[in-house]
């Protein structure tokens, strides 16, 4: 594991992952596109328990977008299959993942089942230091419009940043410093498009399914070369 300063270190907080490629990567391998996905809950496990290990706050994952409802039933509902799968896995093993869930989008269109297991696996893992969203029917824009009708909801009279940012779903995160998008395309996708402002972008060829510890430390090690300013000088 690579060595930072412990300055750099902690500048370093929370990351966030646009998991891309899973399909294609079963494509090459002349596979159906669902089994795509499988391997990619097996990388996305690599990636979070590293994540753990080298003292990441946060991690944020791009799992299934408001746009993704467009793609063929088959693998949306593979894609379901596999988040309830993952869900009960952290209830039997909680010790394991030790990150408090969180599941940011609207939970409203899922069955009561689903959302309940859901609501269920952010109860219990609440007092854990270490933080895990999951993006699950997210998109940016959608968040927007909920944190201002929110904000109406609530007899708002005056915005300001700092109220706008608690009405998003990611009220309880920092900013993410660093957004991974794995796949090879050059764009974020309706991901995080208010918290993504001063974050550090990073985009690789290499696919979901393939992507691991090693490629990681390349990208945070790619981080550290960076100055950050923030609009200043």
């Amino acid at each position: 594991m690579m060595e930072t300063p412990i300055e750099e270190r902690e500048r370093l907080r929370h990351i966030a992952f646009i998991m891309d490629g899973n399909g294609r990567w079963a494509k090459k391998r002349g596979l159906p596109r669902e089994h795509g996905h499988r391997f990619g809950v097996k990388a996305f496990e690599r990636i979070v328990e590293h994540c753990r290990d080298i003292g990441i706050e946060t991690v944020t994952v791009y799992a299934f977008s408001t746009e993704n409802w467009r793609r063929p039933q088959r693998e949306v509902e593979a894609i379901m299959k596999l988040m309830d799968h993952y869900v009960a896995e952290c209830e039997r093993r909680m010790e394991k993942y030790d990150f408090r869930v969180r599941f940011l989008g609207d939970k409203s269109v899922f069955d009561a089942e689903r959302k309940a297991r859901m609501e269920h696996l952010e109860t219990i893992t609440q007092h854990r230091s270490r933080t895990l969203n999951i993006a699950f029917n997210y998109g940016g824009r959608d968040e927007i419009v909920h944190a201002c009708n929110r904000l109406i909801a609530e007899g708002a009279r005056k915005v300001t940043e700092e109220s706008f940012s608690r009405a998003l779903y990611t009220a309880d995160s920092a900013d993410p410093d660093l957004i991974i998008r794995t796949g090879g395309d050059l764009r974020i996708s309706n991901f995080l498009l208010w918290q993504a402002a001063y974050a550090e972008l990073y985009f690789t060829d290499v696919l979901w399914p393939d992507f691991g510890p090693t490629e990681l430390d390349a990208a945070i090690e790619e981080f550290y070369t960076r100055k950050r300013r923030f609009g200043g000088v």
